[in-house]
């Protein structure tokens, strides 16, 4: 089962989670602070972290920025009333792994807790099988029928990203923030030039194709 430490100074919000990850068969742990969370990160093992921002004493940003820095790469899910473009880029620049504003919907929180660890799975094994298609990370490598193909850096990036997660649609903005240096003078345009690079590279595969969602952004669909 995996254990979930929800880190959140507000009773009730605290109480409602725990609540609801243990519904959906996780088991949750609570802390009311950082300092609390951390420590028991230390006795227990923790496959991702919900996190509110505004705690006292130390806050949800530094919490993070301290687990990063100390080589923690457990998945983190920052939920916060937080809700502007510059405190989303605080979160991500701290590390955080995903970033929801409250009050969340119950169900957009488990489908993105699911997605995450998902993806922290796929992440420790460093590989990714489509098919015939292998994407292997540490390596920044693809091989289509055994076949080796060489990809740019960014394009690998956001095809293992797109795969890691099939049928989750991702907009523009969030691939920019993941995968480009969130100091990036780019614009959102070059994730449109980057998918269609990857769209004419793959237009033949019968593992995958990248499919636009008018008005939102991307996601990827496995043909078998």
């Amino acid at each position: 089962m995996f254990q979930i430490l929800i880190v959140e100074d507000d009773v009730n919000a605290r109480k409602l989670m725990e609540a609801v990850i243990s519904q959906y068969g996780y088991q949750p742990i609570v802390a009311r602070d950082a300092m609390e969370g951390a420590k028991l990160m230390e006795s227990r093992h923790i496959d991702l972290i919900v996190l509110d921002v505004m705690l006292p004493q130390v806050d949800g940003f530094a919490f993070t920025r301290t687990l990063r820095e100390s080589g923690n790469d457990v998945p983190i899910l920052m939920v916060t009333a937080k809700e502007s473009l510059q405190d989303k880029r605080l979160g991500f620049l701290a590390g955080t792994d995903d970033y929801m504003v409250k009050p969340v919907d119950e169900e957009e929180l488990m489908l993105r807790i699911a997605a995450l660890l998902r993806r922290s799975h796929i992440a420790a094994d460093r590989k990714l099988q489509i098919g015939a298609t292998e994407l292997n990370f540490t390596s920044l490598s693809i091989a289509v029928n055994g076949k080796n193909e060489s990809l740019p850096k960014k394009e690998f990036l956001l095809l293992f990203k797109l795969l890691s997660s099939p049928g989750r649609i991702f907009t523009r903005r969030q691939l920019m923030d993941e995968i480009w240096d969130l100091d990036t003078e780019s614009d959102e345009r070059t994730v449109d030039v980057h998918i269609n690079r990857l769209r004419d590279r793959f237009r033949d595969s019968k593992d995958f194709e990248i499919q636009t969602v008018r008005g939102l952004g991307y996601k990827a669909i496995l043909l078998r």
